[in-house]
């Protein structure tokens, strides 16, 4: 695992010398789960109904009694906050409404001291519209210092497609927007230049060059005040023009072997969703979610989400999914980066629909899922609440740019943690009206002090999985994985999980609601139960040539394989 896969990375369009000398990833990522917080709604200590670093700070023991070891917090940095944040005007500074970067410094001394890492989301590929850089490059005289960090037509005539912005800034242009139209993309110039349009520079131009300094110097400035890495937000949109990505691959790179050799215990992560070309290019961890590689949302998504709504998804009560899409896309995107990192399959995040949504809330349910996400290889994503089973709340209030498009407000996954009962469910000491965002109005919404001492909780049936991999290799980070169930008869889901050394582990969930039962290799039926729900009378029948596993409706069980081998390919 510590060595680079060099076929893995010539597949992905990095050059053999440059495999050879990609640094190993730092040993704590072997072990590593994250918790994401969205800081507005996690927990508001000065009354104004806004989330805030103190807030963070207050809950540290209890984000660390889930079974986490890392923190990823969306952004704090000084923002308009016309995009939840992600519309930065200062990378150097906390906004004042979470705090100062004292404060920040704090919260990473106190999570150290815990045995927790933090990472900070880092928007590499724009800022807000209001950015005193952005503010620089609009005037009218075009040779000052921040005038090449954007990318700007050489006229207020020309308005070509593909994401430019009309322009009334005193200079003669109109600017590339990244995102929103209030998030003008910063400049690392183009993979393929067109001549006809003399704006667009190429990656090794002033202009381009000068950018990626910057953002060497923001990584430094809080890696240097003892951040633990960085999540970086829409990490393939940074070079235009650039088919296959291969100049935005080439940049991480350069970014990987600087910032490994500078932070050898650092990490950077991506949202790239796309693990066969993030990873190679330099990222430790990349998400398979719910764009560029398929498969995450056939599992989850249902009739109500943020921008993908179906009838049918496999985890589900209903029982008519399907794991073929999922299971080949996983399969690929796995052979593809073993050695080099990790593959991140969250429970959700702060853009799309929570685990609890549509016709999956009842906590059976959501178990059964958890059991799939925290057994899973790669590096676990908790997003705040989903340990308790908060749920999406459709056609809520747009706030701060959270409504992308048609059936996409994101809103409804960034309600407030629900701590407690009470009005402000123990967010905040501000009247309700004050919050963030409304609360679920549910009178059973659940919450953390109803489930802290209830052993049949999700919140404790979550501890309890976390416990089970941080003490079992094979169901960790880097144990190998295989499907022993048919694809093409999903329920159950069987897998198994091998470590380099000693016993194998058997996965099996159930998410319909109904029997169902697999056809296995029959050594499997020695398989004894340590954990899950809904499947303590499960049922094996052994034959000469395989075993039957039946399954009650809505189940998961993982059973442990003392004296059975089973061989599972590697790709080492």
């Amino acid at each position: 695992m510590k060595k680079l896969l060099l076929s893995a990375a010539l597949a992905c369009g990095v050059g053999a010398s440059q495999a050879q000398t990609m640094p190993a990833p730092p040993q704590w990522l072997d072990t590593a789960v994250f918790y994401q917080i969205y800081p507005a709604s996690f927990s508001d200590t000065d009354g104004n109904g806004i989330g805030d670093l103190g807030g963070i700070i207050s809950k540290l023991d209890y984000i660390h009694s889930v079974g986490v070891n890392a923190i990823w917090m969306s952004p704090v940095f000084s923002s308009e906050f016309r995009d939840g944040g992600y519309d930065i005007t200062d990378f150097y500074s906390v906004a004042p409404r979470y705090g100062t970067n004292a404060q920040l410094v704090e919260l990473v001394r106190q999570a150290h001291a815990k045995g927790m890492k933090v990472c900070l989301d880092l928007v590499a590929g724009h800022t807000s519209d209001r950015h005193p850089w952005f503010l620089q490059s609009m005037q009218a005289d075009t040779n000052l210092h921040y005038s090449d960090y954007y990318i700007w037509t050489d006229s207020k005539d020309k308005r070509p497609g593909g994401g430019y912005v009309t322009s009334d800034a005193p200079r003669d242009g109109n600017y590339l927007r990244n995102f929103f139209d209030c998030q003008p993309a910063l400049n690392y110039g183009f993979a393929r230049p067109n001549p006809a349009n003399p704006w667009e520079q190429p990656v090794d131009a002033p202009g381009p060059q000068a950018v990626r300094r910057e953002l060497k110097n923001i990584i430094a400035f809080w890696m240097d005040k003892g951040v633990d890495g960085f999540r970086v937000d829409m990490a393939a949109s940074l070079i235009k023009n650039d088919p296959g990505h291969v100049e935005t691959r080439k940049l991480w790179h350069e970014m990987r072997r600087w910032f490994s050799a500078r932070y050898p215990e650092g990490v950077l992560i991506s949202e790239w969703s796309r693990p066969e070309e993030a990873i190679p290019a330099g990222f430790h961890i990349d998400f398979m979610m719910q764009f560029n590689t398929p498969g995450f949302p056939s599992l989850f998504f249902n009739k109500e989400g943020v921008e993908i709504q179906q009838d049918t998804c496999y985890f589900q009560a209903l029982g008519g999914g399907q794991i073929r899409e999922f299971v080949d896309n996983y399969t690929h995107q796995r052979s593809k980066t073993l050695g080099l990192g990790y593959i991140a399959l969250p429970t959700a995040n702060h853009d799309c629909q929570r685990l609890s949504c549509g016709d999956r809330t009842d906590p059976r349910q959501l178990k059964v899922a958890m059991t799939f996400l925290l057994t899973m290889p790669g590096t676990p994503f908790i997003y705040y609440g989903d340990e308790i089973g908060m749920r999406f709340l459709p056609d809520w209030p747009e706030k701060e740019g959270s409504i992308m498009g048609r059936n996409a407000n994101r809103s409804g996954s960034r309600t407030p943690m629900q701590w407690a009962a009470g009005p402000t469910a123990g967010f905040s000491a501000g009247p309700a009206d004050s919050l963030y965002l409304p609360l679920d109005p549910d009178p059973l919404r659940p919450t953390v002090a109803a489930q802290q001492d209830d052993p049949e909780s999700l919140l404790n049936y979550v501890r309890g999985l976390l416990a089970l991999r941080k003490e079992t290799p094979a169901l960790a980070t880097r144990g190998d994985w295989r499907l022993v169930s048919d694809v093409d008869k999903p329920y159950p889901m069987v897998y198994v999980r091998q470590p380099e050394n000693g016993p194998c582990y058997l996965v099996a969930v159930n998410p319909a609601d109904r029997n169902v039962e697999a056809t296995l290799p029959a050594s499997l039926s020695g398989a004894q139960y340590i954990y899950g729900t809904g499947a303590k009378d499960i049922r094996w029948s052994a034959g000469k040539e395989s075993a039957r596993l039946r399954m009650k409706p809505v189940s998961a069980a993982v059973f442990r394989l003392d004296d059975v081998s089973v061989t599972v390919p590697s790709f080492r």
